[in-house]
């Protein structure tokens, strides 16, 4: 796999779980795939083009795997930063809707928000252009190359967010039955990539945990491989420290 958006392909759509949020909701490959296509869709009515940035809240969750898929398979690198998205001019900034009341884009910006009706009329509802979109498989010319996140460390292309993430399945042994516990927020690209990348690629499972403070988690193991800091204390019993990883993927 050489795209983040190969994730997408229609012959990976299955019933097996492919994602639990936070709030124990889960997810199928088959649901994961087809909102993912909506979620390019929604960004591609937005004025979302090959290279065009997307900017993204950062706590993994439904919607904002969605909107990173969704920008992967139409080639527009994402920042997991709407405030910086703000500033930075970007083509969408993607918000809970509680921050996004506060966001003031400049022209050029479309900003979105998930999480509930917006309180402005010119901030598009996330969740009802997602439900009402077309299913249908977004047109695409993405190369490896291409730049498919940016942010405080770095910017990572389609390939090095690949290279990490084939690291990650090699280092933990995943496959279809894995479950890999996200304890870091998506603006750790190499944690993305080991974390929720890895384990859809193998057709496993990722667990999306709500990122804790100073680097501890809570005291419940959600799945068999934790996705983490080296010094933070995590319940599952094996553990993957992004830093690692990507260095072991140069």
């Amino acid at each position: 796999m050489e795209l983040v958006g190969d994730l997408l392909a229609r012959d990976r759509r299955t019933r097996d779980t492919a994602l639990v949020t936070a709030d124990g909701r889960e997810r199928s490959h088959h649901d994961l795939i087809t909102n993912g296509y909506k979620a390019a869709n929604v960004l591609r009515y937005l004025g979302v083009r090959a290279g065009a940035t997307v900017a993204v809240d950062p706590t993994p969750g439904f919607h904002t795997t969605l909107a990173f898929l969704g920008a992967a398979a139409v080639g527009a690198p994402v920042r997991f930063d709407p405030e910086a998205g703000i500033a930075a001019g970007d083509r969408v900034v993607l918000a809970p809707v509680a921050t996004a009341v506060a966001l003031d884009p400049a022209p050029g910006t479309n900003l979105a928000a998930f999480g509930g009706p917006p309180e402005r009329p010119e901030t598009t509802h996330w969740e009802q252009e997602l439900w009402s979109e077309n299913p249908g498989t977004p047109p695409s010319d993405v190369d490896p190359d291409d730049t498919a996140t940016v942010g405080p460390n770095g910017e990572f292309s389609h390939s090095e967010l690949c290279s990490i993430a084939a690291a990650a399945v090699d280092a933990a042994e995943m496959d279809a039955e894995t479950r890999v516990v996200l304890r870091r927020p998506f603006v750790d690209s190499p944690a993305a990539a080991a974390g929720l990348i890895a384990p859809l690629s193998v057709g496993g499972t990722a667990v999306l945990a709500a990122p804790a403070d100073d680097g501890e988690s809570d005291d419940e193991p959600r799945g068999d491989v934790a996705v983490a800091p080296a010094d933070a204390d995590v319940p599952e019993p094996q553990r993957i420290d992004p830093a690692s990883i990507a260095s072991a993927a140069e």
